[in-house]
């Protein structure tokens, strides 16, 4: 089964192919862009993989035009946890124009691949006004912290988190296999024995 990993962007702009082509082969010089469907000036997919022509990831840029676009995210957190990260994330939703949803195929299983994959969806998220999203894992917020649980019962490991309350996200690192740090961020609240990151008030 495929697994996606996703940058949903409240702009309506996209960069141009040209420009995208340009940031892989100036930091990744091993691997190239090409277009699979649409135009260099409208394209629709890009093909990211190695010089050798092993494919990393195949992304597609899927415009919003209204709320049936965003249905399945919608439905599929609306019983998520905590309850303050899911209706900050549907009010983003709300305003979001445009999804680069990536493909990850057998290239992204190498160190390399992997790093041209990640630099090329941080390259769109940093842009500006954009989440993450991960199949098995949720949502983020602007600034990259996940704010929505849907990680299996049998995960564990640190992972950076963000929890929001009366306006403000408070960020910190969390074991998501301690019972304790599981149940407070489901509660919307920070562990006890945590200190945060830092703070930021929330633009959402």
């Amino acid at each position: 089964m495929s697994y996606y990993t996703r940058v949903l962007s409240k702009d309506e702009e996209f960069p141009a192919f040209d420009q995208l082509a340009q940031f892989i082969q100036s930091g990744h010089p091993d691997f190239q862009l090409t277009v699979e469907e649409g135009t260099e000036e409208e394209w629709e997919s890009l093909l990211l993989s190695s010089n050798d022509e092993v494919e990393v990831a195949l992304l597609e840029r899927i415009p919003v035009f209204d709320e049936h676009d965003l249905a399945e995210f919608i439905d599929e957190t609306r019983d998520c946890k905590p309850e303050t990260g899911v209706q900050w994330l549907h009010e983003f939703l709300a305003d979001v124009k445009n999804i680069y949803e990536f493909q990850h195929l057998q290239g992204a299983e190498t160190e390399e691949g992997g790093n041209a994959l990640h630099a090329l969806r941080s390259h769109l998220w940093e842009r500006g006004d954009a989440i993450l999203q991960a199949d098995n894992e949720g949502f983020t917020n602007e600034e990259g912290f996940h704010i929505v649980w849907q990680f299996s019962d049998s995960v564990s490991g640190p992972w950076n988190m963000g929890i929001l309350q009366d306006g403000t996200w408070y960020h910190f690192r969390m074991d998501l296999g301690d019972p304790d740090h599981r149940e407070a961020f489901l509660n919307g609240e920070m562990p006890a024995d945590l200190s945060t990151i830092r703070q930021s008030e929330s633009r959402g």
